[in-house]
């Protein structure tokens, strides 16, 4: 999988790119991350990436030019998505995830900043994804967030595949409680029956408890799952 990042501030990634598993798949070229400054392919001596937006209005707009050049100066591989990091977009989760990493081999992302892109930025873009419902400064901390919730789900960055599908969201639920030693730290208890060497127990144990914390805290979920269950 390839990433090409469109962002004013190619600097926030270093750190991220470089920690932990992502760092690790980097390296080991389970995928790539290309960074891609707009800046760069500005032609005024002030390289100016923004301006006043028509009509008016409070703030600044990304110019198009710069994030055109940018994007027309990639390569370009045949199954490439193109995406916008907005707010007003599809808010990630796990089947988009999924999704990318099943169909496509380069993901070309965008990331606003200001009061976000000229609106003529969307004919370049194949999809728009947001990280929530709030406002943040920049695209690229969402950017970080998609890379490596994509990252992680591409064969041999997790070395225990099994995990991807036993956590939250992979069945419609979210997860199980989960102990580890000690089996008492001040007073609070290991469940007896994850002690119990009873397997079938242990499993009946963690759905009933995936249904009961799911309708506890986050009922939207729990409808969902409901609903699903019944077609």
């Amino acid at each position: 999988m390839r990433f090409d990042i469109v962002t004013l501030f190619p600097d926030c990634f270093t750190s991220v790119l470089n920690s932990g598993l992502l760092g690790k798949a980097l390296a080991k070229q389970i995928a790539q991350v290309n960074l891609v400054n707009p800046r760069d392919f500005t032609t005024d001596k002030h390289r100016k990436v923004d301006d006043e937006p028509y009509g008016g209005g409070v703030g600044m707009l990304m110019k198009p030019e710069p994030i055109f050049r940018a994007v027309e100066s990639l390569p370009i591989l045949a199954r490439r998505e193109v995406i916008l990091m907005s707010p007003q977009g599809q808010t990630i989760n796990q089947p988009l995830l999924r999704e990318l990493v099943s169909n496509y081999d380069q993901l070309v992302v965008i990331c606003g900043h200001y009061e976000g892109v000229d609106e003529r930025v969307l004919n370049l873009v194949t999809r728009e994804v947001s990280l929530g419902d709030f406002i943040l400064t920049g695209g690229e901390i969402p950017a970080m967030a998609l890379i490596n919730g994509v990252v992680r789900l591409i064969p041999g960055t997790v070395a225990k595949t099994a995990s991807l599908t036993a956590e939250s969201f992979e069945e419609g639920l979210l997860d199980y409680p989960q102990y580890t030693r000690p089996a008492d730290f001040r007073g609070w208890k290991v469940p007896d029956v994850l002690l119990s060497g009873n397997h079938a127990a242990i499993a009946k144990w963690r759905y009933e408890q995936q249904i009961k914390k799911t309708s506890d805290r986050r009922p939207d979920l729990w409808q969902k799952w409901q609903e699903d269950k019944e077609e």
